[in-house]
């Protein structure tokens, strides 16, 4: 008797253990999992007012003009079975004349599990984190040339371009779309010396979320990376806050000492994004965020997209196109695009979408306020992304090394042609 209830008891584990995947197996032969990839790649020509004091390999440089590749992208996906979802993005960014190199990193890598609309569930390596709608955006699909960059505010630092190893879990309920992501950052190497900057301790959990309602049509939430524009395919009204904390991220020397200050990372954001399609074929996108930083004690970074330059730099902003970008305050944020219904240019359908973009920030550690202003116009063949001109012009603050207080403006012109193909 006790030989047969032991059987029966295996017969029934087992059963149990089978049912689900002969019905997972039965899901799968009913669902045929297609992969989806593309390719899209950023070509810069640049001229550029260098900083003062700049230098390229040794030599003084006052400006430059350079043609470098600023993102590559390849993201391949798949549906695997209607519950499960694979994702991956290979690429790099900034390809120039100082590295003959063209490695293809692994930028995302991950897999997710939908419960139900309002519950998934994601691990592995990824974008997705909270704060606010740019936290990490998507480059296709971009308004500005490059902005706005400060939103990776620890990108290269503790992150790679903005991703982590993590899990997190996102969801739509009614109008509301949120995500809340817990994140293992990269260690970080260097020592602080005096100043501020990331410890090298061990790295906490980073804990993150954003939370957004949306008025009109809902966006896709199936990646972490938010449209820019949508010009004229879509009415969207959505506001939303979120935060990321980070325990013993920053410290001003050596973490193991006991000598030295650790500093909580601890940011909050609210924000709130339009795009609307106008009754006479036009379109509007409008954006309007508002930042709280708080690295620890008068943190400043400076940073220069895709900079030429090898060294030097006399001013506060260091070498070549550099700028105070990140640091602990507060900042203002505001994008603003106009895109005509589409028309005919030399036989070539296209929609032209000037725009405009400001970041004022009050850093702590700057005695006046840092302003950076972005200007472009797309010109989007037969009003797409897929191939995309865009000529742009970044007016940039310089600030004293002595005083940290602005003593002039310098710019930087780029022409980026933007091609996607699948």
């Amino acid at each position: 008797m006790k030989k047969i209830k032991a059987q029966l008891a295996k017969l029934i584990f087992l059963g149990l253990f089978l049912f689900p995947i002969a019905l997972i197996s039965q899901e799968e032969k009913e669902f045929k999992p297609k992969i989806n990839w593309n390719i899209t790649s950023q070509i810069w020509l640049r001229y550029s007012d260098l900083n003062d004091g700049s230098l390229i390999y040794d030599e003084p440089a006052s400006e430059f003009l350079d043609i470098s590749i600023r993102r590559l992208r390849i993201p391949v996906s798949s549906q695997i079975t209607p519950k499960i979802f694979a994702y991956a993005i290979f690429g790099g960014n900034n390809y120039n004349f100082k590295n003959k190199t063209f490695s293809l990193d692994v930028l995302d890598l991950y897999v997710e599990y939908k419960f139900a609309k309002f519950l998934e569930v994601g691990v592995g390596k990824s974008g997705w984190q909270g704060l606010n709608r740019w936290n990490i955006r998507s480059a296709k699909t971009m308004m500005g040339l490059d902005s706005p960059l400060f939103t990776l505010n620890s990108v290269e630092k503790n992150d790679d371009l903005g991703r982590l190893f993590g899990v997190w879990l996102k969801g739509q309920t009614g109008q509301f779309d949120y995500r809340i992501a817990f994140n293992r950052p990269f260690a970080v190497i260097n020592i602080p010396d005096g100043e501020v900057n990331f410890a090298n301790s061990k790295p906490r959990v980073k804990t993150s979320s954003y939370v957004k309602y949306q008025f009109f049509e809902h966006e896709s939430n199936k990646s972490a990376y938010q449209t820019g524009t949508y010009m004229q395919t879509k009415k969207v009204f959505n506001i939303g806050a979120g935060f990321q904390h980070q325990e013993k991220a920053m410290s001003n020397g050596d973490a193991k000492l006991e000598s030295t200050t650790l500093y909580d990372i601890k940011h909050f954001a609210a924000d709130s994004f339009l795009n609307l399609p106008l009754a006479n074929g036009n379109a509007i996108t409008a954006y309007l965020g508002f930042f709280d930083y708080d690295f620890g004690e008068n943190y400043i970074r400076n940073v220069g997209a895709n900079n030429p330059t090898t060294g030097g730099g006399t001013d506060f902003n260091g070498a070549g196109v550099a700028f105070p970008m990140i640091g602990t305050g507060t900042t203002w944020y505001t994008q603003f695009g106009y895109a005509f219904k589409q028309t005919e240019i030399l036989s070539q359908p296209m929609i032209i979408q000037p725009n405009i973009a400001i970041q004022h920030s009050n850093w702590d550690a700057l005695e006046d306020n840092m302003t950076v202003f972005d200007f472009t116009i797309n010109f989007l063949l037969d009003g797409s992304h897929n191939n995309k001109f865009s000529l742009g012009y970044q007016h940039r603050p310089i600030f004293d090394a002595t005083t940290l207080k602005q003593k002039a403006y310098k710019g930087m012109a780029v022409l980026q042609y933007q091609i996607s193909v699948k």
